[in-house]
């Protein structure tokens, strides 16, 4: 028999930890990127022979990337001297990253010019390609690609 959890919007990163993500565009009208991401769903099936994360996303998140634009708090993925990879929450009172199992959203950014400086906690404005994470073996669901900082930092 398999085993079965569904959860809203917890998506895990290749490091296993979980995640949540935020959007903010006037494509999704009245509803929030928040609210959007949240109605994700994922399907943790395993079984004696087989594991496999299933995911559900709502029609405002289209399977080809949509260029979007979120706010929120980053901290770097990677030490280094150039900064391609960030961890972006969307409030530091839920921070993922301080412990609490109950966190709020957080998304993986990948920047599309490399920075060299940023303050842990900064609370920026960054637009790129939201894409949708397919990987089977995963529980991320989506991920910022070629993004750019355009406010903050």
């Amino acid at each position: 028999m398999p085993s079965i959890s569904r959860l809203a919007l917890t998506a895990g990163l290749s490091a296993g930890a979980t995640a949540t993500f935020t959007f903010g565009t006037a494509a999704f009208g009245d509803t929030s990127g928040w609210e959007v991401i949240q109605q994700i769903t994922i399907d943790e099936i395993v079984t004696e022979q087989t594991y496999e994360v299933r995911k559900s996303y709502p029609k405002a998140l289209p399977a080809e990337g949509v260029e979007m634009e979120l706010t929120g708090y980053v901290v770097p993925m990677y030490p280094g001297e150039k900064i391609t990879e960030l961890l972006m929450v969307s409030d530091m009172g839920l921070c993922p990253f301080c412990g609490s199992a109950d966190h709020g959203a957080s998304l993986q950014i990948t920047l599309a010019e490399p920075i060299t400086t940023i303050d842990e906690g900064a609370r920026i404005t960054v637009r790129g390609i939201m894409d949708r994470v397919n990987d089977p073996e995963t529980w991320q669901a989506v991920k910022m690609n070629n993004a750019a900082i355009t406010a903050g930092a």
